[in-house]
């Protein structure tokens, strides 16, 4: 991890006017800052009203003045923070002069960035505090307080402890295979099992934790003038799409956000699909096709009088779900929900709104929510990569448990697990993943 030995500081509520403005500086030189800045540095986790002041000891402003010494701080460094009032002008004098005094602005992430190299928290904890700040809905926040606190950190930790437990037993096999060494093989091979067991359900806990966090993607498509754009106003409850007779209308994808229960989705309705030579309805069904395969469900409206299967969809690999659209064209349809084999079809009306209930409870099922959000942790579908990354490896090392020959084979893929598990938790992380992950938070975090 690279050495950090420079002060930094930044505005640690949002830009704008507001009654109260938060900024915050850690490293090495705050304790000389602070002396500068407000003529006495406070006594550690004290509050004190106290004056600030430019170089020329004019007051910038006042407010409560607070100092975190090493290592008893969220960054494990000197911190202080000033509690002013909330004008732009203000923080920016104040920053400004923190700045002369020997600081740096800092970069967004930064200090959450400082606190997992300290050693304050791990990198998921580090990513919890970014999706709590960013969360859409009261699930979300109650699940990125849970891997705050550790939660899903523990539970990585416990599979990546087992994952350190069977190769360090098949290391020993292998080093002194000389030696008599008895390890059963049955019980090696139970607990490999188990291993892959439990990785499997945080994988689909994280799975679940994911879609509550960054929301599930929805592609909705089908041909022109079934009623994709209705279908989208329904779910977001006003007129977003423009909703006409002409075919082709949807010339564009348009994405916007809609919640159920507290579960986000992020819903795209997408130009009609058919035949055509119109270049700029030609672009929007190649836009089309995108969206669909970036998705993590595709829902395919057809029309109640012309119920047949897409020809596109055999080309994605992408989970979907068949919406039979107008049954109000036909009063003796109701709306309800038809399982035919891997395939569910939902049929409602898009214009009335019947059904729609059905419709959302088979979203709330497909995003693995339909039991409730409660004990779900936040998750990113980078931990959802890796956690698929260490059940493929468990599972390679599985045939060659019990072969002397090959327990080589064993250790190496246990060793990529264990990897793949420290790349979650930052105990194993290039810097480039780690840039990735803080440029995404906000400035003064």
């Amino acid at each position: 991890m690279p050495v950090v030995n420079d002060t930094i500081a930044a505005v640690a509520t949002p830009p704008g006017q507001g009654g109260v403005g938060v900024i915050r500086a850690s490293g090495p030189q705050v304790a000389e800052i602070g002396t500068s800045l407000l003529k006495a540095l406070p006594e550690a986790r004290k509050a004190v009203f106290t004056s600030f002041r430019d170089g020329e000891d004019q007051i910038i402003d006042q407010g409560l003045a607070l100092f975190f010494s090493a290592p008893h701080s969220f960054t494990g460094e000197d911190v202080l923070e000033l509690h002013g009032h909330g004008g732009p002008q203000v923080l920016n004098r104040l920053i400004q002069r923190i700045i002369e005094l020997g600081a740096r602005q800092a970069k967004p992430g930064e200090f959450s960035e400082r606190a997992f190299l300290n050693g304050k928290i791990d990198l998921l904890q580090a990513e919890a505090i970014a999706d709590l700040i960013n969360s859409s809905s009261e699930a979300a926040a109650k699940s990125a307080a849970r891997s705050l606190v550790g939660e899903f950190s523990q539970r990585i930790n416990q599979l990546k402890d087992r994952v350190i437990y069977l190769r360090s037993l098949i290391e020993a096999l292998m080093d002194f295979s000389d030696e008599d060494i008895h390890i059963d093989d049955n019980a090696l091979s139970a607990s490999l099992s188990l291993t892959i067991t439990e990785n499997i359900g945080i994988l689909d806990q994280a799975r679940q934790g994911a879609a509550l966090n960054e929301g599930l993607r929805i592609s909705i498509v089908g041909p022109p003038n079934v009623g994709k754009s209705s279908l989208l106003n329904r779910l977001l409850q006003e007129e977003r799409a423009i909703v006409t007779e002409i075919p082709g209308t949807t010339r564009d994808t348009l994405t916007e956000k809609f919640i159920i229960d507290g579960v986000p989705f992020i819903v795209t309705d997408t130009a009609g699909i058919r035949e055509t030579t119109d270049p700029i309805e030609q672009a929007g069904i190649k836009r089309t096709f995108r969206t669909m395969e970036q998705a993590d469900l595709v829902i395919v409206m057809q029309e109640i009088d012309d119920q047949k299967d897409m020809p596109i969809l055999p080309e994605i690999s992408v989970r979907h779900l068949d919406v039979v659209n107008k049954i109000d064209h036909h009063p003796e349809m109701t709306a309800k929900v038809v399982r035919s084999g891997p395939r569910s079809y939902v049929y409602l009306s898009a214009k009335t709104g019947e059904g729609l209930d059905l419709l959302k409870k088979e979203l709330i099922n497909i995003a693995g929510l339909a039991s409730g959000t409660e004990g779900l942790f936040s998750a990113r579908q980078r931990h959802v990569q890796a956690l698929q990354q260490t059940r493929h490896y468990l599972q390679q090392a599985e045939p060659y448990i019990g072969d002397v020959m090959s327990l080589d084979l064993a250790a190496e893929n246990l060793r990529l697990a264990q990897r793949s598990l420290s790349e979650i938790t930052g105990d194993f992380t290039s810097e480039d993943l780690l840039g990735e992950i803080f440029a995404g938070f906000c400035i003064g975090k």
